[in-house]
């Protein structure tokens, strides 16, 4: 029996009272490695949020299994590097699901970060300052940080933007590792290249699923058309909208179409049971 991690029930999700995803319904299957592509602005980080709580449900909901912890990993865009902080303070927040705010840091701790940051190859960066890190050191930075939360659910949004094509390799590996540990794996990509040769599965967003389940399926060309389509015909300023059981057509104020009934039965895809 297929065992779900994350389900979704007729979910949307937005800012100030403006939609960003709609009516998502389905599953992430525990165990799976998912791409999430789409044009930006598509809803592809709006829906990493929800998963992980950072932003409520405008309606519907996100229902993750009991006992499953989450690791995020937002976009580097969203870090303040700034910040006085080295690498090995970035590092072992990875502790505080375990440790606490307060928890003391004990030589295990500081052997567990050395060695996330071996994992990564960055074994010796325990005291460089994050402001003077290269974008692909950051990354990888973040990866170990990822690495010492033993997670079951990993959400990684776009961590592949900015970092050179070795960095890029390395982190791959190091998805497709955690994948063989049976982790339920969710990543935010654009490069549709490196989602085909990588990724066994993926949902194509365009403010709502176009579709969802085996990659080669899923980014065939009539698809990425639809999404695209979708995508310009979108109106910042459109109303709320509300889910019916009947078939919309294309005058519909949000340009709504249901997924094709292909994509619409893929195991893990829109309404899967």
């Amino acid at each position: 029996m297929t065992k779900t991690c994350l389900t979704f029930r007729d979910l949307t999700l937005g800012y100030n009272s403006h939609p960003a995803i709609h009516h998502l319904d389905g599953t992430i299957r525990k165990g799976s490695l998912t791409a999430v592509v789409g044009a930006n602005g598509s809803g592809k980080s709006t829906l990493m949020k929800g998963i992980v709580g950072v932003l409520k449900p405008m309606a519907g909901a996100v229902i993750r299994m009991p006992g499953v912890r989450a690791a995020y990993l937002p976009q580097q865009s969203e870090l303040d590097r700034s910040f006085p902080a080295r690498v090995v303070d970035l590092v072992s927040l990875g502790l505080w699901p375990r440790r606490g705010l307060l928890g003391r840091y004990t030589r295990e701790d500081r052997d567990s970060v050395s060695q996330a940051l071996m994992a990564v190859g960055l074994g010796g960066f325990e005291k460089r300052p994050i402001d003077t890190l290269s974008g692909g050191q950051l990354q990888r930075t973040l990866f170990a940080r990822v690495l010492l939360q033993d997670a079951d659910l990993i959400l990684l949004d776009e961590p592949f933007n900015a970092v050179d094509s070795k960095t890029v390799g390395d982190l791959i590996a190091l998805i497709k590792r955690w994948h063989g540990e049976e982790r339920t794996i969710m990543v935010v990509v654009h490069d549709l290249d490196l989602v085909r040769q990588n990724f066994p599965e993926t949902l194509l967003l365009a403010r709502q699923p176009i579709a969802w389940g085996e990659t080669k399926e899923t980014l065939r060309p009539e698809n990425l058309l639809r999404a695209r389509r979708f995508h310009e015909a979108w109106e910042e300023n459109a109303p709320w909208c509300e889910p019916d059981d009947h078939e919309h057509d294309h005058a519909h104020s949000h340009g709504h179409d249901h997924v094709h009934d292909h994509d619409r039965h893929q195991g893990s895809g829109p309404r899967a049971a």
